[in-house]
């Protein structure tokens, strides 16, 4: 009898003209997503300052709320990662959307005090946790493994995107119809881009297949190391610390930067937003020129040494951890704004880097559970830092110390994750000695221990 053909290939070669316009057609698709992604996440930091006010809570309080996005978004990112091995990404992408817009919605209801604020957040956190590693490992259903640094980068410009989108329009809506509302267009732009996804989206023809019913057999590409070998192997460890840093940056600048030039520097709502805003699109340019340098050095066919993309993102980081220290201790305003919208975004480069890394080093079989375990762990960056630093900001004899100390304990963290990140982050080298080729099938020989 003969026997049923998996679904989809194992990445082996470069794409046909036709799939590389299926390609970018879905990298634009996945960047909307990342933009309503995104635009869910700074909500709550944006309407930060009226929903204290109206509410009556503190800014333990609020960041107790705000940490709650991240109750369930590790666990669900590494449960919803390792269904990709049965469920397509399309399938799960859309389900994904649809239940981020069930989690805002309700925040228009007048009545929604703080316990449904926190309940929200905890169904949003777990609908969200495994947005990027399914959408990552969707993407590169779709791009050979040299090709894969710039669909990543275009990926993560959707948070940047998304940020500098979400800080005017939201603010604007904020006062004009207050912040309930705000919840209720975030909401609604996830049911349109949803009903998008089911008229466009497509599985790429590099996406590992799934098993063939009845048979049981796993994934093509499952085969290769140890798991335990690739989750502590150094690269992986230094990405999940990188993007642990990463997160936490990312955590505090969406809760905190909104209340801080509020109550510090006296700015309006409005003023604010368009900060942040401004902050979100440095991000993006960061993103997106990274992504393109790294594709043209991927390409060149000479040989002059250039540093590993490891090492470089760490040392963005030291940067990034240098200008935040600069915007907490530097007193002129003028010295101070040009770091949040400007050498404060170099951060960014690690979670695409990091990503990339991890995937180069992994079977495509493996590739979505590895990469939701990284992203479920170091995403506990984004859960710590709005309480913790909460904290900080409250203990501190004045909001304005406080900020000083939480803005110090970021650029710390930022310092020793990219000083690790350019020591140990190194895909090439692991991969060979874990015996997976560039490719991302498992190499001749090599066997699951």
């Amino acid at each position: 009898m003969r026997r049923p053909r998996p679904r989809g290939r194992v990445d082996t070669g470069p794409p046909s003209v036709a799939a590389e316009r299926g390609a970018w057609s879905n990298t634009r698709l996945l960047l909307l997503f990342m933009v309503v992604n995104f635009a869910d996440k700074a909500v709550l930091g944006l309407a930060g300052p009226d929903i204290m006010r109206d509410l009556g809570l503190g800014r333990e309080e609020f960041g107790t709320a705000q940490s709650a996005f991240f109750a369930l978004f590790s666990l669900s990112a590494v449960g919803v990662s390792l269904l990709t091995r049965r469920v397509r990404t399309t399938v799960l992408l859309l389900v994904m959307a649809l239940l981020w817009s069930a989690a805002q919605l309700p925040m228009l209801w007048t009545a929604a005090g703080f316990g449904t604020l926190v309940a929200t957040r905890v169904l949003l956190g777990a609908a969200e946790g495994p947005s990027a590693p399914v959408a990552v490992h969707h993407l590169y259903g779709w791009f050979p493994q040299r090709d894969r640094t710039l669909p990543t980068a275009v990926l993560m410009v959707g948070a940047a995107v998304g940020v500098a989108v979400a800080a005017p329009v939201l603010s604007w809506v904020i006062a004009g119809w207050g912040w309930r509302w705000s919840f209720g267009l975030v909401g609604l732009a996830g049911i349109g881009w949803a009903a998008l996804w089911v008229r466009r989206g497509r599985q790429g023809p590099l996406a590992p297949p799934l098993p063939v019913r009845g048979t049981g057999a796993g994934a093509v590409g499952a085969a290769g190391p140890a798991l335990r070998r690739i989750l502590c192997s150094p690269t992986v460890l230094a990405a999940v610390l990188g993007c642990f840093a990463a997160y936490w940056h990312m955590s505090s600048q969406l809760t905190w930067v909104p209340d801080y030039l509020a109550t510090d520097l006296g700015w309006s709502g409005t003023l604010a937003g368009a900060v942040v805003a401004a902050g979100a699109l440095a991000n993006g340019a960061v993103l997106l020129g990274h992504g393109l340098w790294e594709r043209r050095s991927a390409r060149r066919t000479d040989r002059v040494p250039r540093l590993p993309s490891g090492a470089g993102a760490g040392l963005l980081m030291v940067v990034a951890a240098g200008s935040v220290a600069v915007f907490a201790v530097a007193e002129p305003l003028w010295v101070r704004l040009p770091m949040l919208v400007g050498p404060m975004a170099l951060s960014a480069v690690m979670m695409t880097v990091a990503q990339t890394a991890c995937g180069r080093i992994v079977p495509a079989g493996r590739r979505g559970p590895v990469l939701g375990l990284v992203v479920g762990v170091a995403s506990l960056g984004g859960v710590l830092s709005p309480v913790l630093l909460g904290r900080v900001v409250d203990a501190a004899p004045t909001a304005a110390a406080g900020y000083e100390r939480a803005w110090l304990l970021t650029a710390a963290l930022l310092a020793v994750a990219g000083a690790c990140a350019a020591v140990f982050l190194r895909p090439e080298r692991d991969a060979r000695r874990l015996g997976v080729p560039a490719d991302g099938a498992p190499a001749p020989g090599v066997h699951v221990v």
